[in-house]
């Protein structure tokens, strides 16, 4: 049996703060889920990252409800690395047309 360290990464993106409901403005993680994370099972993080998600989408859902209410939090999501929860960005290169290749032989 091989032992398998850090399967499921951290979704940890360093801004570690806790909001009025006691869980991290970075990753959503309560403070139980983030002392134990170490100690969780792989299931137990995915479930942790599925959590984290909805309650991600929650929150962006009431920010969306009260235009109202000043929000500081999307002034701080310019300087977050990127995390985990969020879906992989598409950007879309379109090919470069202005390349001459016409010399390059293989």
């Amino acid at each position: 049996m091989q032992l398998e360290f850090f399967d499921v990464p951290s979704p940890c993106v360093s801004i570690c703060e806790s909001d009025e409901k006691g869980l991290c403005r970075g990753c959503m993680r309560s403070r139980d889920e983030r002392q134990e994370w170490i100690n969780f099972t792989n299931d137990e993080k995915q479930k942790v990252i599925r959590r984290c998600l909805q309650r991600k989408k929650r929150k962006l859902n009431q920010l969306k409800v009260k235009p109202a209410e000043q929000v500081v939090e999307p002034l701080v999501e310019e300087y977050l690395q990127p995390s985990l929860l969020d879906p992989p960005s598409n950007t879309n290169t379109s090919p470069n047309t202005d390349l001459d290749f016409s010399e390059f032989e293989l």
